[in-house]
């Protein structure tokens, strides 16, 4: 998942705006969409902030010991296959989300 914009760089492209320039050169000048650039501002004059809010994907099912468990049974026997792997997982995951791990 990608980082947020620094908090430092929002305040500048506001205030960027806010001096007279175009959104579209401020886009260009601090690399961030346009539509990005207005979505700031409007999250600042609804919640006062310009933190970046916090993320709507899922968590994790399987926590970074039981990632780096299941790393070392692939390595040891890499030709389990995804069903095999997951019916050792201690949590239910998908054939589909092992894929991805």
């Amino acid at each position: 998942m990608p980082r947020a914009y620094s908090v430092d760089l929002r305040e500048r492209a506001l205030q960027a705006v806010a001096s007279g320039r175009s959104v579209a050169e401020v886009a260009s000048l601090f690399g961030v969409g346009r539509k990005t650039r207005y979505r700031w501002r409007t999250q600042q004059a609804t919640t006062g902030s310009l933190q970046p809010r916090q993320s709507t994907g899922r968590p994790r099912r399987l926590t970074a010991p039981q990632e780096a468990a299941l790393v070392a049974q692939v390595e040891a026997d890499p030709d389990l296959t995804l069903a095999e792997l997951c019916a050792t997982t201690p949590v239910t995951v998908s054939s589909t989300t092992m894929g991805r791990l």
